[in-house]
Order: structure tokens, then C-alpha cells, then sequence
């Protein structure tokens, strides 16, 4: 049985022994200059939004985003990979220590993404070799008027008559658009109308014709608006033409999105330990906080929710890294990283809040900035509604109509993920297939709070059978929403059970996760009840799904005490 702070990260104890020698010396020396530059100087930081010129300095000099972030096919060096599961590993371990830190890793993979699925051979040959000179990176995409709406870009490129462009228009909200050495830019050209006129090139924020506006927000992050006039964008330049140029986008971001969960894990982490450690010590009338009820609660339903945060990532990284064109679920488990994950890394946070209180708002604590920061990352790389949307997208397949499909084992051995710069045209969603979700349900039949989440998948797909929305409420994306919230947490659970068993995680602490998932698909669907465009067959079946959780008192005080030992487990030094 695993104790409560080894499924946590924690920086004193960290030994990613499961990686190669290389990608575990690079981990374990992030982890180092963050804790020799100690808790003072990253708040303050933080607190000044100074650039982060010196991490960046650090990453070049152990050439961290040159190893992680080249794919084989480019790399001069054996241990340069593109490899999600060190990826992930990685974004934890920002997250834990700020989000700035993660966001200009971030977007430097965001602009990458263009790059490595072009045939520019090139433009691929530069972007090595900036990598190795520690460069970052930006992905020019979204526009001040029509956000990411890639049909409406504003962005021209108009032919110069030698095979080259002139580009003029202007981004807004592009990370690290300060100082990228490489912006792969989406924009369309004036004489090419309709899909075929898109076109993805890489521009220099340092050539004259860049003009850098200013950072859109308070930040260490550099979320830039930046304007190009008269742009020259010769043929080496040009990423992608035509509809590839559209797909390069979508895929990118298929990429990039998935790094959200990870980040919000590390966030909610650091802040772990530092609510339980204040809850634990703080006395109010003559007891400690952690002796009220619904203190414990709140700080157990906070530690298994994140508990869950974990297993779901971690097992999402294993069908994105055995992906193919046959195999192509991590569509549906990548909107569920970005959206369900990140929106219980909100929850989480608001739990410890609700304990800690005026502590959460200190200057001189982590979590002051923990609760500001995980706020981002559900709006990020789209929305929870655009999000939701997506992932309705695959529901009666993945319910109601499963096939076989080899078994997807876990996945940390040292290979390099080209599938994700191979994912060729992004439509066809629909027919994305799935193995059996029940699978791993069968495997926990007698975990009380397991079976009974069970008895609610179940009647979700009653639901999908013999009330789904028609094809007028289908246009009522309020009501479709709350039907995807409930679809999300029989995907989250069937992940998380998964994942549960590849690492024998002890059944007692599944059943206090379960209870709280039952509860919150009891929510969603008093929610859908109370839809104004809800039928009454809707309305019924919503209450029918209503279940109250097999409550456990000796389990939950057991996992409590789990939680309770995470006071003073870590603290960051000075």
C-alpha cells in the first residue's frame, strides 16, 4: 500500500528511477535550481513579474528544451526525444514550482508543433539548432479580434512574385512572443481564397519587420501582442500551404493542450502541502482546525480528487505515446486532460481555500499564487465549453458501440512519439472507435463506491439509448453541456481505474475517490433536470441517476489520516 506522500511529487524524496539516466538527471537538476534558488527569491519573482532570463539561462546550459522537446528525426544527440511521458514529467514539476515557468515551456512546444510536422527540411534544420542554443519558441495563432478563429485571420500574406510573401497583420495573446527565436505564424494569402490560401511560416521576432506591442498581461509570462509590416516570408520560411496549414494548427494544439493536466497536478501539489501543514498546526477555539469534520472532509475529498488528477494524466500519457492512424482514442482522452483535469485541479484548490482561509491570500505562501495560476489553465488552449463540445463528439461511440483493440500497457520506455507530428487531416472524429469502458469497471465489482458509480454509467447509456437530445435541443449547447459533464466522469472514472490497476493502487482509497465521483455525477445530473429545454423523460431518468455514496466512516477516517501525515512533509527552504 502506498503512504499519502509517495503519490505525491515531492522534491526531497524525487528519483524518477523508472526514466533513462539522462532525462533522470535532467529532471532531478530542474527540481535542484529551483530548490537552491529557494521559496523567498521564486515568490518575489513572481510577485515582480521579472522575465525569466535566468531559468531560461539554466535550460540552455543543460540544454533541457533541446533534449525534451527535439523528435528523433531531427536530434543530433542519442537522448533527444520528443517522449510524452517525460514531457509530463516536467510540466509537474513547473507547475509545482510556478506557472510562468511552464507557460514559456509551454508555448516554446506550441510553436514547435507547425515545425515538426512540416516537410521543411529547412526550417526544421533551424529549429534544431535554436533549440540547442536555448531559444524559445511561439505559436502566432490567435488574433485580438477573432481569437483563435482561424477562418477570419486577419493575418496577409501577399505574394511578392519571386515564390515568397509580404506579411502584415498583427497577433495578440502569443506567449513568449518576446523573445522567440522562431514564430510559427498562421496567416492566408490575398490571392488564394478559401481553405487553400492558409499558410503557416516561421518569422523572427527580431527581424525589424516584427514589432513587439506589449505584454497583454501582469505577468512574468510575455503573452504577447506583436505586428508585422511588410513581413518578408521567403520560400524557406513556409511551413505548410492549403489545408495542411489548418490541420498543422489543430494538431498542434492536440499536442500542446494535453500539457495542462500535468501543470495543474504540480500547482495543486506544492498547495497540498502547504494547507495541510497550516490546518494541522493552526488552533481555533482550543483545537486544532483538523479536528473539525467538515475540515477533514474537505481536505480528503481535496487529496483524492487530486489522487485521481494523477491516475487519469498517467494513463492518458499511454494512449497518446501508443497512438497511430488505427488507434486514435487520444482524441477523446486529450479533451478530458484539458478540461476535466484542470477543472479539478479548481476544485482541489477551493477545498484547501475553504480551510486555510486569509492564509491563502499571504504573500509569503505558495499558495497565494496557486489559487490565482490554476484559474488559467482550464481557458487555455480552449475553453471547458469548446472543450465539452469536442468530447460529446465521441460519446455514443465510445458508450454504446466498443470494439477490440490491443491491450495499451504503460508507457515510459525511452521512444520517441512521432505519431503526434504524423496525425494527418483533423476531421473524422466521429468515427474514432474504443475498447470497452465496462473492462475496467468488471475489475473493481466489489468496491462499494466503484459498483455504485457503475449503476450511473450504466444509465447513462440508457440515457444515450432512449433520451438523448433530438435534433432540436442538439442546438441547445446548455443542455448538451451538462450531458457532457456527465459523459466526462465515466471517461475520467474508467481512466483512473485503469491506471489503479497498473499500479495496484490499494482498493480502500479507490472506494473514498469513487464516493466523491458518485456525488459529483449525482450533481450534474440534478443539474440536466433542471435544464429549461429538458423533457420530462429527460427530467425523470436525471433523478432516476441520482445515488447517494456507500459511506464508509472507519474508511474515511483511515484516508484521512493519509492526508493528516502530509503536515510537514515538504516544505521549500528559504
Amino acid at each position: 500500500m502506498a503512504d499519502s506522500a509517495s503519490l505525491l511529487f515531492n522534491p526531497h524524496t524525487y528519483d524518477p528511477e523508472h526514466f533513462d539516466p539522462e532525462t533522470r538527471r535532467l529532471l532531478r537538476a530542474t527540481v535542484d535550481w529551483f530548490e537552491a534558488r529557494g521559496k523567498r527569491r521564486l515568490i518575489e519573482d513572481y510577485r515582480s513579474r521579472a522575465w525569466l532570463g535566468d531559468f531560461l539561462d539554466f535550460a540552455a546550459r543543460e540544454g533541457l528544451f533541446a533534449t525534451f522537446l527535439t523528435p528523433a528525426s531531427a536530434a543530433e544527440k542519442d537522448d533527444q526525444r520528443w517522449d510524452t511521458a517525460r514531457i509530463a514529467a516536467l510540466n509537474e514539476i513547473f507547475g509545482f514550482y510556478g506557472l510562468d515557468y511552464w507557460y514559456a515551456w509551454q508555448v516554446t512546444i506550441l510553436g514547435l508543433g507547425p515545425v515538426w510536422q512540416s516537410d521543411n527540411a529547412e526550417a526544421r534544420a533551424r529549429a534544431a539548432e535554436l533549440l540547442a542554443q536555448g531559444e524559445v519558441f511561439a505559436f502566432g495563432l490567435s488574433e485580438k479580434t477573432h481569437g483563435a478563429d482561424i477562418y477570419s485571420t486577419d493575418m496577409l500574406l501577399t505574394p511578392d512574385g519571386e515564390g515568397g510573401f509580404r506579411a502584415s497583420g498583427s497577433k495578440y495573446y502569443i506567449g513568449n512572443g518576446n523573445a522567440a527565436g522562431l514564430v510559427s505564424v498562421f496567416g492566408r494569402r490575398t490571392d488564394v481564397e478559401g481553405p487553400d490560401g492558409y499558410v503557416f511560416f516561421a518569422a523572427d521576432s527580431r527581424h525589424e519587420a516584427y514589432r513587439l506591442v506589449k505584454n497583454v498581461v501582469d505577468s512574468s509570462k510575455y503573452v504577447s501582442e506583436f505586428r508585422l509590416a511588410d513581413y518578408p516570408v521567403a520560400p524557406a520560411d513556409i511551413l505548410h500551404t492549403g489545408r495542411a496549414a489548418f490541420d498543422a494548427a489543430l494538431n498542434t494544439v492536440n499536442v500542446g493542450k494535453f500539457n495542462l493536466c500535468t501543470a495543474s497536478i504540480g500547482i495543486c501539489e506544492h498547495a497540498m502541502y502547504e494547507a495541510v501543514t497550516h490546518a494541522s498546526n493552526r488552533i481555533l477555539y482550543g483545537r486544532p482546525v483538523t479536528a473539525f469534520p467538515h475540515v477533514r472532509r474537505e481536505l480528503t475529498d481535496a487529496y483524492v480528487r487530486l489522487v485521481g488528477m494523477k491516475l487519469f494524466s498517467d494513463r492518458a500519457v499511454d494512449y497518446f505515446r501508443s497512438a497511430g492512424p488505427d488507434d486514435r482514442r487520444y482524441l477523446l482522452f486529450n479533451p478530458m486532460t484539458k478540461m476535466k483535469v484542470t477543472t479539478e485541479g479548481e476544485k482541489v484548490i477551493d477545498l484547501m481555500w475553504d480551510v486555510i482561509a486569509a492564509k491563502g491570500f499571504e504573500k509569503d505562501n505558495y499558495f497565494a499564487q496557486a489559487a490565482v495560476e490554476i484559474r488559467g489553465l482550464p481557458k487555455l488552449e480552449g475553453t471547458v465549453h469548446v472543450n465539452l463540445a469536442l468530447i460529446l463528439k465521441f460519446m455514443r461511440n465510445h458508450l454504446l458501440n466498443p470494439v477490440d483493440h490491443p491491450a495499451v500497457p504503460t508507457r515510459l520506455d525511452a521512444a520517441d512519439d512521432a505519431f503526434l507530428f504524423q496525425q494527418g487531416p483533423a476531421r473524422g472524429l466521429g468515427s474514432v472507435r474504443f475498447h470497452d469502458w465496462r473492462t475496467a469497471f468488471d475489475a473493481y465489482t466489489e468496491v462499494p463506491n466503484v459498483a455504485r458509480f457503475r449503476e450511473q454509467a450504466d444509465a447513462l447509456c440508457t440515457f444515450v439509448e432512449t433520451a438523448a437530445p433530438g435534433e432540436e435541443q442538439s442546438r441547445d449547447l446548455d443542455l448538451l453541456l451538462a450531458v457532457g459533464q456527465l459523459f466526462a466522469l465515466v471517461v475520467h472514472g474508467q481512466l483512473i481505474l485503469e491506471q489503479a490497476r497498473l499500479t495496484g493502487l490499494d482498493e480502500e482509497l479507490l472506494d473514498e475517490l469513487f464516493a466523491v465521483l458518485v456525488r459529483d455525477f449525482s450533481a450534474h445530473a440534478v443539474e440536466l433536470h433542471g435544464k429549461d429545454s429538458a423533457t420530462e423523460d429527460q427530467q425523470n431518468w436525471a433523478l432516476g441517476a441520482v445515488r447517494r455514496p456507500v459511506v464508509d466512516a472507519a474508511r474515511s477516517t483511515r484516508i484521512w489520516e493519509r492526508v493528516e501525515a502530509l503536515s510537514g512533509a515538504y516544505e521549500m527552504g528559504q
